[in-house]
């Protein structure tokens, strides 16, 4: 996943999902990333001007929560390969501040450009946090809540590795492409019925219905977006398509999306009756299974509607499945947007973004 601002690099966020690749506008600054605890395996910064030292070390313990144990972070900047009193200053405190939260520095070096880099190593186990002769940065009470990243300030303390309901700590993921369809560590054991059936009843759907069954020229399709992933069944009976899919989790709903990114997935939480964090016309397709009828509760259909209208490519498409009563909401909403439509077998409405814009006398 690739994140940057919206800020005086323009817009490289939209030139990524341009090219087809994963990325989202975002920053770090007081709020915690959209993402759960553990979810990376590696974290990457070329030329980064984040103060990671900041507020007591704020953005950099942000990076250790997302960062699974074991992961790395790997960060090239001014401060690693320059060796002026700012820059030196710079570095010492990044190095006093990786070691009070046990990063190892596994490897640091230069480039034939004399660009330089360091990499560091988060802990697998308490023992170096228990060896500490200060409890600075501490650890946190214990692991959060539901949903615990959305609209939060940032933290002062060492998020807690993540644990089993016997409280032993996760595995690494299985190799890839294995992880896609193994049990991921997170699942929690009561789970495992209905994460397989999830995994069946997405693989049927999509190879008997949605490839080929529905007007949708899957060719001219590259960037997807998953409005209520689940456990990520979806993207990964997808996973053959030449196309990457955004899963995302709505904060009302259960909590799955650490479930999605230790199936080598990757997603975010994000709360449909607001703005989701990219530039318009993205997206070539948004997929949304039974979300509606949540999400209408507490707020407009139209609004939901214009939003998804926002993000869509023009030519792109929106794969709804609903009750038959939500789809004859959305589809005059649609209609009133200049889109096309079709309904196949009472459950599914796919729509079609047009061309068109309104002419000098229309408002």
């Amino acid at each position: 996943m690739s994140l940057a601002p919206k800020d005086e690099h323009e817009a490289q966020i939209q030139f990524a999902l341009e090219r087809g690749i994963p990325a989202i506008l975002s920053v770090i600054g007081t709020q915690k990333l959209t993402f759960p605890d553990d979810a990376y395996d590696l974290i990457h910064c070329a030329r980064c001007r984040v103060h990671w030292d900041a507020q007591g070390g704020k953005p950099l313990l942000e990076l250790n929560r997302i960062l699974r144990p074991g992961g790395f972070f790997i960060w090239s900047a001014t401060p690693v390969y320059r060796h002026d009193d700012r820059h030196r200053s710079v570095w010492n405190a990044m190095v006093n501040l990786t070691e009070s939260m046990c990063w190892k520095a596994v490897a640091r070096s230069v480039d034939s450009n004399r660009i330089g880099f360091v990499i560091y190593q988060k802990p697998v186990s308490y023992s170096c946090y228990k060896n500490r002769e200060e409890n600075t940065p501490p650890l946190c009470d214990g692991k959060n809540n539901l949903n615990s990243s959305w609209h939060v300030p940032l933290s002062n303390c060492i998020s807690r590795l993540p644990t089993d309901s016997k409280g032993n700590l996760h595995s690494w993921p299985a190799p890839w492409p294995q992880r896609l369809s193994s049990k991921p560590p997170s699942l929690p054991p009561d789970s495992e019925e209905a994460f397989n059936k999830d995994t069946t009843h997405w693989y049927a759907l999509v190879s008997d219905v949605y490839v080929g069954g529905l007007a949708i020229n899957w060719s001219s399709v590259r960037n997807v977006m998953d409005m209520n992933a689940s456990y990520g069944g979806f993207a990964a009976a997808l996973i053959d398509q030449p196309l990457w899919v955004m899963n995302v989790v709505p904060i009302d709903a259960p909590d799955t999306l650490s479930i999605i990114f230790d199936r080598g997935l990757i997603g975010m939480y994000h709360d449909w009756c607001e703005s989701f964090n990219t530039y318009p016309r993205t997206y070539d397709l948004l997929h949304s299974s039974f979300l509606l009828s949540d999400v209408t509760q507490r707020c407009d259909i139209a609004d939901v509607a214009v939003e998804m209208d926002r993000i869509l490519r023009p030519g792109g498409y929106v794969l709804v499945q609903d009750t038959l009563e939500m789809i004859n909401k959305l589809k005059p909403v649609l209609h009133s947007l200049q889109w096309s439509t079709n309904i196949y077998h009472d459950q599914f409405l796919v729509g079609k973004k047009g061309f068109w814009r309104p002419t000098g006398g229309e408002t």
